[in-house]
């Protein structure tokens, strides 16, 4: 554990530099802006009598003759109230109420940081009570919006209060478990991320530390009580009271999100009934969110107010009538349409595992999924994602298979599956499945990853791995091939491989081991 503890160090040390350098950026240039916007800067009381620090816009030359529609937004983990203060000005000037408010335990709100339960929803519950008491908003037309941790507040609000008639949730989660321990494995880089920052920016409860450490420590025994506490906090528990409010809910997320995978808000988006939108982009956690933050032009932006003019406007801008699945390549740069995300990968490519291969545990290959925000930036960027030399990746220990040349381009979009055979020398291990582009000199682009954790397994008795990698778009030019390469150790998730453990990996031939990968029709 000790390589854990030091990855869990110095991600949040960065996390902490981040959070202060944005909430400089965010705070201090809006702040001293708002005195000639017309910004009032009040105090809401929330539940049980918590005080939330809160700013309200009205539109100009509201005179109390006439009502207009009313936006929430809350705000970010760890960042300050006047964090939308660019996007809630436009928006303000477009005819809307705007009140945006910092959430509990966070910067100069009361309470502790409840993480989204219960006491969060009941604040933006009242928070919208209060709007509606003491601006001229409209009570049929409330809409909510906001980037990450106020994405999970709105969706979850809107599943609560059937006055939430549009929601945008930008870079957020519908499942936090699926998040922060998809394949039953603790993504530690971002859960540093988010436990740092809210030490330097906020009041964590007894509650969520518990939940911090045990998360850190691995423990079993508590992980029941770890998945309860994050499903009572994701909108995906309560999607059929969402559907039954009948809220209209955008989604828009990034492919390389390491705090909020994308395949979790897939998934919500299959489940939502009523009117709705899914957005993907390429980039990490709110970087394309950024640019709009700072009151620069933004693509997410400009959609989610088209979403709210349609839908609590009432405006005809054709928002509804669009295919309303809508991606945008980490290759190509442009923007696809879909009418659902079954239809993103229209077809599938299976490519075999054959053989049998054994790899030894504890030693990073080389092979693995960059470092937290900094990897995703540089791929939204630059199209640089992390690299490895797939020829040169110690085969003691990583599993590596590769398909033959590509004659044409293959356009990898939706969620690519592994499907396997493992054997292990003990009854818990960790597993990390890579799929690379590998150029003609076999150095491998990485496509995307995922890890798999298992416990109670009985050594030397082979069982079935079934994977579902992080979602992505992602085109392999003519010429190349695709790798799946398979080890055990990635800075990015705690590993559960005792010493000496190995792997094997085969592909009965009654059961078959291959990776299947989603191509758009052509």
């Amino acid at each position: 554990m000790g390589h854990h503890r030091k990855a869990l160090r110095t991600t949040a040390v960065g996390a902490v530099s981040a959070t202060l350098i944005a909430g400089g950026v965010l705070g201090v240039t809006p702040a001293a802006q708002a005195a000639t916007n017309g910004v009032r800067f009040v105090d809401i009381t929330g539940e049980g009598g918590t005080v939330l620090k809160a700013n309200v816009i009205t539109p100009a030359g509201s005179d109390g003759s006439r009502t207009y529609p009313l936006l929430v937004l809350p705000t970010s983990w760890g960042l300050p109230q006047v964090e939308y203060f660019a996007q809630a000005q436009k928006l303000a000037n477009s005819g809307y109420v705007v009140l945006s408010y910092n959430v509990r335990g966070f910067w100069q709100s009361g309470g502790e940081i409840e993480v989204a339960g219960p006491p969060d929803i009941a604040d933006a519950r009242k928070v919208i009570d209060w709007a509606l008491a003491h601006t001229p908003a409209d009570t049929q037309r409330v809409g909510m919006a906001g980037v990450s941790y106020g994405a999970g507040i709105s969706l979850l609000t809107a599943a609560h209060d059937k006055r939430v008639r549009a929601v945008a949730a930008l870079s957020g989660w519908a499942d936090l478990i699926d998040s922060i321990y998809s394949g039953r494995t603790q993504h530690v880089q971002a859960s540093a991320l988010l436990d740092g920052a809210s030490l330097v920016t906020g009041r964590q409860s007894a509650e969520l530390r518990e939940i911090f450490d045990n998360l850190y420590a691995s423990d079993l025994s508590r992980e029941q009580d770890m998945v309860n506490w994050g499903k009572k906090r994701s909108a995906a528990t309560y999607v059929d009271q969402l559907n039954k409010n009948g809220a209209a809910v955008m989604l828009a997320n990034a492919w390389g999100d390491t705090v909020f995978p994308p395949n979790q808000y897939a998934d919500f988006y299959e489940k939502l009934t009523g009117p709705k939108r899914l957005e993907f982009r390429p980039g990490d956690h709110a970087t394309a969110e950024l640019t709009g933050l700072l009151g620069l032009p933004g693509d997410v932006w400009t959609d989610t107010e088209r979403w709210f003019d349609h839908y609590l406007r009432g405006e005809a801008n054709g928002i509804d009538k669009e295919r309303p699945v809508r991606l945008k390549s980490r290759s190509t740069g442009g923007y696809e349409g879909y009418p659902d995300w079954k239809s993103v990968g229209a077809t599938r490519k299976k490519l075999a595992l054959s053989g049998t291969t054994t790899i030894h545990t504890n030693v990073d290959s080389g092979a693995d999924g960059g470092v937290v925000f900094l990897s995703s930036i540089l791929d939204q960027i630059a199209k640089l994602p992390p690299v490895a030399s797939i020829p040169l990746l110690p085969r003691t220990w990583a599993a590596v298979w590769q398909s033959e040349k590509y004659a044409t381009a293959q356009p990898v979009r939706g969620t690519a599956e592994l499907h396997t055979t493992v054997t292990p020398t003990k009854e818990s291990g960790t597993l990390v499945a890579y799929l690379y582009d590998v150029g003609p000199l076999g150095l491998g682009k990485l496509v995307s990853n995922a890890p798999y954790t298992f416990h109670g397994q009985t050594p030397g008795k082979p069982f079935g791995v079934d994977l579902e990698l992080y979602s992505t778009a992602y085109d392999v030019p003519a010429g190349h091939r695709l790798a799946l390469v398979v080890d055990t150790v990635d800075p990015l998730y705690i590993e559960h491989n005792p010493s000496g453990a190995r792997l094997t990996f085969s592909s009965p031939s009654n059961d078959p081991s291959y990776v299947s990968i989603p191509l758009r029709e052509q």
